[in-house]
C-alpha cells in the first residue's frame, strides 16, 4: 500500500513511505524501491546512491539494499528535489504531436540538442521540457529528466518523453529489449547495391577518431539496419525508407557509408558529392525519423506515431527530381 507523501517530513524535498505487501515478499530492498511509482521516476543505481547518503530506511533504521523486504516492512525514502546545478527551465519550441498524463510526444526539429552536453549547457529540449513541464523535473534522473532515447542534433523526427517514473521505466525497458520500431526516411549519396537490403555490422568507436563511430571487427556492438529504397534521382542519390533492429550511436549514419550510400549532408561520414549540397539546399544530415510504436507504459496499448517529412528534406527532394 503506498502512502501518500508527508511533504512535513522533508521540506527540503520529498518523502515517501511505503508499507511492503505480501506480494512483494523476498524481493530486494533495491528493486522493491525501484519498482514503485514515484513524482520523480528512480533508476535502482539512483537508490543506490540515496541509501549512501542515508536517505533510506526500513522500519527506521538504515540496512543493506539487498536485504529482501519482508510483508508489513515500512520503507522510507526521502528524495532530493533537483539542485541548481542541474538543467534549467527555458523556453524552446518543439511540434508536439501528442500528450497525456503519461508520455510526450513530439517531433524534434533539426539542429535541437536533446540534453544538456559540453557545448549545449542551454537551449536544449530538456530545458524546454522543463519550462513546458516544471513537474517532469527529476524523472528518471535530474541531467536528462523525461529522456529515454535521442536523436542526433541535426536529425529531426519523432520522440517520445515520459511525463511520469513509471512511464520513464516501461520506455526505457522497451527501447532496451528492442520493443520500439523505429522507421527512419534518408537522402542518401550514392544507391545501394540492391533496392532491399539489410546491413548487420557491428558498430564501435572509431580506432583513430574517437569522436567518431565505425563498423569494427572486434570491440563492437551488434547493430543491424533494414533499407528500402523509394526512389532512385539520376544525380546519383535516392530517397530510402530504413527499419533499426539495434539503437547504436550513428547507427544509420554509419551503416549505409558503409555500403557506398551516405546519408546526405552528413559532415562527418559524408560522401564525395559534397559540391552539390549548396545547389540542393542541403545544409544538415538529410535524416528523419518518420515512425515510433511501442505499447503505452499505461494502458498497455500498442501505439504508433508519425512525424511528416520536414521542408527542408522536401525541398531538396524537389530540387532533387528538377535535376533529371
Amino acid at each position: 500500500m503506498k502512502i501518500p507523501p508527508d511533504k512535513n517530513l522533508a521540506p527540503a524535498g520529498r518523502s515517501y513511505t511505503f508499507t511492503v505487501e505480501p506480494g512483494w515478499a523476498g524481493q530486494r530492498l533495491d528493486r522493491f524501491v525501484a519498482a514503485q511509482e514515484f513524482e520523480q521516476g528512480l533508476s535502482r543505481s539512483e537508490v543506490k546512491r540515496l541509501c549512501a547518503l542515508g536517505m533510506l530506511k526500513v522500519n527506521g533504521a538504515s540496512c543493506k539494499l539487498s536485504r529482501p523486504v519482508r510483508a508489513g516492512d515500512v520503507v522510507e525514502l526521502s528524495v532530493p528535489l533537483p539542485g541548481p546545478s542541474g538543467p534549467t527551465a527555458e523556453k524552446v519550441d518543439f511540434p508536439i504531436l501528442y500528450e497525456d498524463g503519461h508520455i510526450l510526444v513530439i517531433d524534434k526539429p533539426a539542429g535541437l540538442v536533446v540534453h544538456p552536453a559540453p557545448g549545449h549547457a542551454a537551449g536544449t529540449l530538456v530545458n524546454g521540457l522543463l519550462h513546458y513541464l516544471p513537474q517532469i523535473a527529476g524523472v528518471g534522473g535530474e541531467d536528462r529528466p523525461g529522456i529515454v532515447h535521442r536523436l542526433d542534433r541535426d536529425t529531426s523526427g519523432v520522440m517520445v518523453v515520459a511525463r511520469t517514473g513509471r512511464a520513464h521505466r516501461s520506455l526505457s525497458e522497451q527501447f532496451a529489449g528492442r520493443g520500439v520500431e523505429k522507421e527512419y526516411v534518408a537522402i542518401l549519396e550514392g544507391i545501394p547495391p540492391s533496392p532491399r537490403g539489410t546491413v548487420d555490422r557491428p558498430i564501435g568507436r572509431h580506432p583513430v577518431s574517437r569522436k567518431k563511430m565505425a563498423v569494427v571487427g572486434r570491440g563492437g556492438r551488434r547493430a543491424v539496419t533494414h533499407w528500402r529504397v523509394e526512389e532512385e534521382f539520376a544525380c546519383g542519390f535516392c530517397l530510402a525508407r530504413l527499419r533499426l533492429e539495434t539503437g547504436r550511436t550513428h547507427q544509420i549514419r554509419v551503416h549505409m557509408a558503409s555500403v557506398g550510400a551516405p546519408v546526405a549532408g552528413d559532415p562527418v561520414y559524408g560522401g564525395r558529392k559534397k559540391r552539390m549540397w549548396p545547389a540542393l539546399e542541403i545544409g544538415r544530415q538529410m535524416l528523419h525519423a518518420a515512425r515510433l510504436a511501442f505499447v503505452h507504459p499505461e494502458s498497455g496499448e500498442a501505439v504508433s506515431f508519425e512525424a511528416p517529412v520536414p521542408e527542408d528534406m522536401r525541398r531538396a527532394l524537389k530540387l532533387l527530381g528538377e535535376a533529371g
